[in-house]
């Protein structure tokens, strides 16, 4: 699309911004710098420190992060700050950043924080102690192991930022207008129209709600969900001590939750003060409908009284990590009010079900420049550059909006904000929260459940554990062997060998219908979907630059109704968006169940069953069927993401039970098992098949990432069809690689920066043990002159380089014979 559906046209007309913290304020400056004049601000206190989290921020950047587009944005906060100055300052301090370690853990979470480094681009070394303390004299350097540096960050100056941007944004038209406190959101026919204040109403084609903590606020204003929980966190400064100097960089102990900064007075000689921040404490959730008016706060509205009980633990660890602060005294603090979300990612995008009503949350300092910027391009050219699927508000699932979810997890999230988190960790609580309806037999079989939008999702079953006997598997380091289990190989195997049963339950279903509705799916997607009803075509939804923004199957039932296999809520609010008259976009996925039946005895299992031919040549692979299994009615679809024989059975929730009791009974001549995520994941792998979001964005276009097979140039218009004119897979400068690790018992996970020729020049995207191949199966981007079958390369993981090879892929059954058996 060339501009959001409800901007009417490239750059909407009027837009209006609630917030002139640094988000507000860094996103009025990039969409004037795109073009936009018709801007407005809207602050209900006043400029340039209106009292949200931005007035106390403590402006610490650490741009390394375990979610790349977050890396993204902080570079370009970085970049931008500091170029930006205020009074001939520069609004961002590159002093550098160091987080040290005290345990071995620890020591080998930062090996794995340099790995993703490198990995995004950015420059950091591991340091031992000895050049941890030339970095930061006042450390006790018999207490650490070594640590991280990375000099290009430091500390962001925010009111400076926001009031140079202001300027910017001025010069070129933009108005902020300070004491106007917001009352309400005004709509027609699920569109935006104005924004009420206590001075006035002020039409708006494009709302922005950038109200940091109040977002929640203006988001029941316009009745909209905003899944965010403002929570206190613990500052506090120390007396005047000997030693500051104000070049030292900011500095992390992340085992007690803590952070230290310097605050130096320009007049001082080698004196300044310690600023300490603690995430160590109990969380400390407030209301902000309850948080006060700028006028009537003691302080600022954000700024809530210290409480020194809560942070006397965290100034013990801090005098026990620098000794030079035993003579030292707290001599002011406060608890500064922050947004937390559920997954502790920001909020950002249109709003599902408002046209025009748009979310900046949840947006820290480091990230701000980097949202806005994402932001006005979404606005101004209809996509940000970078890829932001895992910042979009529509993607949670309304089960996860909850006020009761969104307190849970954001305390949660807080609490955790500096733990050292396994990419599989799942959060605790409150789980279960949706469930399948094989759950019960799932927990006879003893499934090990891990969570995904709220479904819990059996990874493996220790009713397996039996299968794993004469399965030789290389020992694996504490790391890699959480939430990982020598059974989900061997339910690979069986799978291969036999025939599995898997629950696809979670995995989002909508029904496109009516008429227009392939006219409709004809023009979004770049596969040929005009085929008679019972077939089922793998496609693509582009951006107009021709990005990947989800991958989809397509199975059309009937002339105009299609069931659409999809990967989000966001590709639910993709399609209502743009639906036409007459067409409905419906999420079915509740009320709905799926069952994969795959491996060599699929058939052996399902055609007893029913009395529909399910033979290859009555029923081929991609095509669609309404049958009846026993006594359940299914639609069966002949697709097969795990490489073998089988299929897709979807029945209605209330019948879910029965199929799956169908189908184990029927399956015990055959072996039948139940497997899990961890098999699923090894044998999509081995076979090419790609994951949305983990192995391509929008920042790939289908050639690169090794799917131009799934466009149809010939077809007729669609999305992005522009963009990939004169592309092809031999224009490509990167690609997405298959590899696999030479050393059988090497383990990668994902993340991991591969280098080449001794040079970091790409990353995995996804890794997993491959049974049929006998050693793990890494897909990552790698510029196309190194992706040629054969190629040796590196995956550094822990610090440790692991030889690996390009090969060509698939890896598994590459004529297709078993899956079309």
């Amino acid at each position: 699309m060339t501009a959001p559906a409800a901007a009417g046209g490239p750059v909407p007309p009027r837009i209006v911004i609630i917030g002139a913290g640094i988000v507000g304020c860094s996103l009025a400056d990039e969409l004037t710098e795109r073009g936009a004049r018709e801007v407005t601000v809207l602050e209900q206190g006043p400029l340039h420190a209106p009292g949200g989290s931005t007035s106390h921020a403590p402006g610490l950047v650490f741009r390394t992060h375990l979610c790349r587009t977050l890396s993204n944005f902080a570079m370009y906060t970085v970049e931008k700050f500091s170029a930006l100055t205020e009074d001939g300052r520069p609004c961002f301090d590159a002093v550098g950043g160091l987080e040290i370690a005290t345990t071995e853990e620890q020591w080998a979470e930062l090996h794995r924080k340099a790995g993703l480094a490198a990995s995004w681009g950015i420059e950091g070394e591991l340091v031992g102690a000895r050049r941890c303390a030339e970095l930061w004299p006042m450390l006790d350097t018999a207490k650490v192991l070594g640590g991280f540096h990375t000099p290009g960050d430091g500390l962001a100056r925010a009111l400076p930022a926001a009031r140079a941007q202001t300027v910017r944004a001025r010069a070129r038209g933009a108005r902020f207008l300070d004491r106007h406190t917001v009352t309400g959101i005004e709509q027609d026919a699920g569109r935006v129209t104005a924004v009420v204040t206590d001075r006035g109403t002020f039409p708006a084609d494009i709302v922005v709600s950038a109200a940091g903590f109040w977002g929640p606020v203006i988001g029941a204003m316009a009745g909209v969900p905003v899944p965010l929980l403002p929570l206190a966190h613990q500052y506090a400064k120390t007396s005047v001590i000997a030693g500051p100097d104000g070049r030292r960089p900011v500095l992390r102990f992340q085992e007690r939750d803590l952070y230290f900064r310097e605050h130096v007075d320009d007049s001082a000689d080698g004196t300044g003060r310690i600023g300490i921040g603690s995430y160590a404490h109990r969380p400390m959730p407030v209301d902000p409908a309850a948080v006060p008016a700028f006028d009537a706060a003691p302080v600022m509205p954000s700024s809530l009284p210290f409480t020194a009980e809560d942070f006397a633990p965290s100034w013990d660890d801090s005098r026990r990590l620098l000794p030079a602060l035993d003579g030292a005294r707290v001599e002011e603090g406060f608890n500064g009010v922050f947004s937390f979300t559920p997954d502790g990612m920001p909020l950002l995008g249109e709003a599902p079900g408002l046209h025009g009503f748009w979310l900046a949350e949840a947006v820290w300092v480091t990230h701000s420049a980097g949202v806005a910027k994402a932001v006005a391009e979404w606005l101004t050219e209809g996509r940000p550059a970078t890829d932001v699927h895992a910042c979009d508000i529509a993607r949670f699932e309304e089960a996860q909006l909850s006020p009761a979810y969104v307190a849970e997890r954001g305390q949660q999230q807080f609490a955790e904000v500096y733990d050292v988190v396994h990419p599989l960790q799942p959060l605790h609580r409150p789980r279960p929260l949706r469930v399948s309806p094989f759950h019960e037999r799932q927990r006879e079989l003893g499934a090990y459940f891990l969570e995904g939008a709220g479904w819990e999702r059996p990874q493996w079953y220790e009713a397996n554990a039996p299968l794993t006997d004469g399965i030789a598997l290389p020992e694996r380091d504490a790391w890699s062997a959480r939430h990982w289990s020598p059974i989900a190989v061997a339910e690979a195997r069986a799978t291969r060998e036999r025939v599995a049963l898997y629950d696809m339950t979670p995995l989002k279903r909508l029904e496109v219908s009516g008429p227009g509705a392939l006219d409709f799916l004809q023009c979004l997607t770049t596969n040929q979907l005009a085929k008679k009803p019972g077939s089922v075509t793998y496609t693509l939804l582009l951006d107009d630059a021709g990005g990947i923004r989800s991958d989809l199957t397509v199975a059309r039932l009937a002339a105009d109704r299609f069931q659409v296999g999809a990967n989000s809520g966001m590709d639910l609010a993709h399609l209502t968006r743009h639906a036409p008259a007459g067409v409905q976009v419906r999420d079915i996925t509740p009320g709905t169940c799926c069952i994969g039946v795959w491996g060599p005895r699929a058939r052996d299992l399902v055609q007893p069953l029913t009395r529909t031919d399910f033979g290859h040549r009555a029923f081929g692979y991609f095509r669609a069927k309404q049958a009846y299994l026993g006594e359940v009615p299914v639609t069966a679809l002949r697709l097969s993401y795990v490489g073998e024989l089988g299929w897709e059975l979807y029945t209605s929730a209330d019948l879910g039970l029965r199929l799956w009791d169908t189908l184990w009974a029927a399956g015990q001549p055959y072996g039948v098992i139940a497997a899990g995520r961890g098999a699923f994941d090894s044998l999509r792998l081995e076979k090419g098949y790609r994951a949305w979001g983990q192995d391509m964005t929008t920042e790939h276009d289908p050639y690169e990432a090794g799917l131009g097979w799934a466009v149809r140039m010939d077809k007729g218009g669609f999305v992005g069809r522009a963009a990939l004119e004169g592309r092809s897979a031999d224009t490509v400068r990167r690609r997405l690689t298959c590899l696999t690790l030479d050393d059988p018992a090497a383990v990668v996970l994902g993340k991991e920066p591969v280098y080449v020729d001794g040079t970091p020049a790409g990353y995995v995207t996804s890794a997993a043990y491959g049974c049929a191949v006998g050693r793990t199966v890494a897909y990552a981007w790698l510029p196309a002159r190194a992706a040629v079958p054969g190629t040796a390369v590196h995956i550094e993981y822990f610090g440790e380089k692991t030889a690996a090879t390009v090969a060509a892929e698939p890896l598994f059954d590459p004529a297709m014979e078993r899956i079309r058996s």
